[in-house]
């Protein structure tokens, strides 16, 4: 399992997405909800300065307040990272009702640090496949030891939350 060792020095920065509901979501809410196994909407600007959405399996650490991600080096969203680190938005939303989710705008970073990487990785799969044993997990850590997969680091600015079950 993935163990931060950052230190938690201030409080979560929550803006309320729909400002007038009788119950405001809470920090606890939100990092709940972050560590649910829905995917998470990463959007990064490409060369032509047009958004570039993908869907991707994440984690959270709660602790440090990071969401962790992988996928191949190569990947558009790798490279547009590369190239504008500070200009990331991500989504995640339960799709059911009553609908809830949260969403933000994030600084990125690309680790290509093997060791680093690896139980990153694998925390990842164990959350979304439940085994490393998975052949999808078996060919993502391999890739990953040999360097062709990496870790995109969000370090989120802000997170705009919302939640229909606390009424309207």
């Amino acid at each position: 399992m993935f163990i931060s060792i950052a230190i938690h020095t201030a409080p979560m920065k929550v803006i309320q997405t729909i400002p007038d509901m009788p119950k405001p979501v809470t920090e606890p809410e939100v990092s709940k909800f972050l560590e649910s196994k829905l995917n998470l909407q990463i959007a990064t600007v490409d060369e032509e300065g047009y958004p570039s959405i993908q869907p991707v399996w994440f984690i959270y650490d709660r602790q440090a307040e990071k969401i962790y991600t992988a996928t191949p080096k190569m990947s558009k969203k790798a490279q547009n990272i590369q190239k504008n680190p500070d200009k990331v938005y991500f989504s995640i939303d339960d799709e059911n009702f009553p609908y809830k989710g949260v969403k933000g705008r994030a600084s990125a970073k690309i680790s290509e640090d093997i060791q680093k990487n690896l139980p990153i990785v694998s925390e990842i799969n164990m959350k979304y496949l439940g085994t490393l044993e998975h052949p999808l997990a078996k060919m993502i850590i391999d890739n990953t030891k040999k360097g062709i997969e990496v870790v995109i680091e969000l370090t989120p600015k802000f997170f705009s939350a919302w939640d229909f079950s606390k009424g309207m």
